[in-house]
């Protein structure tokens, strides 16, 4: 259960700043376990009220421990869970409260409203455009041109997976550095290939009459996933002879 609600430590500026934290302390942290997290996502967060640090009179934002906790459950939900930000805050909220809630089951968002889905696994939760510029902090002439690189696609008209927003943020971030969308295209094309790769593998399961079977094929994909993407980040870092934190 979170310690402090919002609206205590994470208010105001009357804390001391030596028990605060500065947004880039705060990303540092939050990567050991979100290695995808960017400086954008937060603020995002911090603009969608599932947040609210301190602000320096000068403007700067000070996160208290606690509000990094929250931070660390909000990103654990949408991971784990593919919980929209609605859903999130409101489970959040009642915890805060004392109230003992279990984590919803979501599968779809239309027009900023969760509903719930039965499936033997659990399904992505969506975000609208408007949501997903947001928290990427891009213009739309952007997102148009990431789209045309077949970098960001809807699963719908005007809809999107909610993990869009990651790679938006992270194709922003590239852009600083002066790597193009179009220097992309040859990432996305290895992500679809070792997707296919882990998609052969666990179809069986998918296929299978057994329910329990076809559950376990999404904790596999899950598996699996996460062990490419580990062999992929350690080929690129061998390959460029660095070492990442």
């Amino acid at each position: 259960m979170l310690r402090t609600p919002r609206g205590g430590a994470g208010h105001g500026t009357a804390a001391a700043d030596g028990d605060l934290m500065s947004i880039g302390t705060v990303l540092n942290v939050l990567r050991d376990e979100f290695p995808e997290v960017t400086i954008s996502k937060i603020r995002f967060l911090e603009s969608e009220g599932l947040v609210e640090p301190q602000r320096t009179p000068s403007g700067y934002r000070k996160f208290s421990a606690e509000d990094v906790e929250r931070l660390g459950h909000v990103l654990r939900m949408q991971r784990d869970h593919y919980l929209p930000l609605k859903v999130i805050r409101e489970h959040l909220d009642a915890m805060e409260r004392g109230e003992a809630v279990p984590l919803p089951t979501v599968g779809r968002q239309r027009d900023g409203e969760a509903v719930a889905e039965p499936s033997d696994a659990p399904t992505v939760a969506r975000i609208g455009r408007a949501e997903l510029l947001a928290a990427a902090g891009i213009e739309e002439r952007e997102l148009e041109e990431w789209e045309s690189y077949g970098l960001v696609a809807p699963v719908e008209d005007g809809v999107y997976d909610a993990e869009a927003a990651t790679v938006a943020s992270l194709i922003a971030e590239l852009g600083r550095f002066g790597i193009e969308p179009r220097h992309l295209r040859v990432m996305k094309a290895a992500a679809d290939r070792e997707a296919g790769l882990v998609d052969q593998v666990v179809a069986p399961l998918k296929r299978h009459r057994n329910p329990q079977t076809r559950a376990h094929a999404q904790a596999r994909t899950k598996e699996l996933a996460d062990l490419t993407v580990r062999l992929h980040a350690a080929l690129v870092q061998t390959a460029l002879g660095v070492r990442l934190p």
